[in-house]
């Protein structure tokens, strides 16, 4: 049987692009014996729910230097990387030995299409190819064929990727720049509506698609009252969610633009019925 070894995570307290820096200061309060243990760094490029990205470059320098497995989530802001608008956002990705993007998110793929990334995949094979009687001939050298399960945990399962590639091969790359480009204009279109109004603010700049913004004034109650009203009469679901404003964590609203379809009467409407 394969040898399972414990793992414990350990969570860099910042909100905002994380650092190198502040990956050390975090490192250094750990005992030696802990240090020495550290294997791996994930860090965010495009947060679900801001949009944050982090240092990229310099994580991936503090990387190498330290011999850490560098992997990049880029589940939502990942496929940012096809708009030439943002790319430059994204320097140093390429020292990622692994990245994850969801194409179910920004890529308009069907729910629970998820890919992942590596650098040098026999890698990744080692880690995840698992035993059996019978799965041994799959593990022969004879055996050339490539084998999904050898490259995440699921053994099993579906042709997840097959509705992203008919609609790459249908659509083509282009198609795909366009429609994220749109998604990050109308953030942009969105945060000079909210600056227009009075009652609204924008709680930290945009990033990407993502937009978070307060109602002022309004209490966690007000925000979950709006969202249900807004739902029941089938007019907009806009979920609030928590952002860190003036240094304590608070309630707002938030935007996340991926449907190309959106137009900025939808988005004047919406913002309309926060008055």
């Amino acid at each position: 049987m394969a040898q399972v070894i414990d793992a414990d995570v350990l969570s860099i307290d910042c909100y905002g692009a994380m650092s190198p820096h502040q990956v050390i200061e975090a490192v250094n309060r750990l005992s030696a014996e802990d240090q020495d243990r550290i294997f791996a760094l994930v860090v965010t490029a495009g947060t679900t729910n801001a949009g944050i990205i982090d240092d990229l470059r310099g994580c991936g320098e503090l990387c190498a230097k330290k011999s850490w497995w560098m992997h990049v989530d880029g589940a939502y802001g990942g496929a940012a990387l096809a708009a030439p608008s943002v790319r430059h956002l994204f320097e140093g990705i390429e020292c990622a030995d692994s990245i994850t993007i969801d194409p179910h998110k920004w890529l308009f793929a069907p729910y629970d299409c998820g890919a992942v990334l590596y650098k040098d995949p026999q890698k990744a094979k080692a880690a995840h190819t698992q035993e059996g009687n019978y799965l041994a001939i799959f593990n022969e050298p004879q055996f050339t064929g490539f084998n999904p399960a050898d490259y995440q945990i699921q053994l099993t399962r579906r042709v997840r990727g097959l509705p992203l590639w008919f609609s790459l091969a249908m659509h083509g790359t282009d198609r795909y720049s366009q429609a994220i480009d749109q998604g990050i204009a109308l953030a942009a279109m969105a945060v000079s509506a909210i600056e227009k109004r009075p009652y609204l603010r924008v709680t930290r700049p945009s990033s990407l698609s993502v937009v978070l913004f307060e109602r002022i004034g309004w209490s966690d109650q007000q925000y979950s009252q709006w969202t249900y009203e807004q739902l029941a009469r089938g007019f907009a679901l806009v979920a609030p969610t928590k952002d860190l404003v003036d240094g304590s964590w608070k309630t707002v609203a938030r935007f996340c633009f991926i449907n190309i379809d959106t137009t900025i009467e939808d988005i004047e409407s919406i913002l309309d019925t926060l008055e």
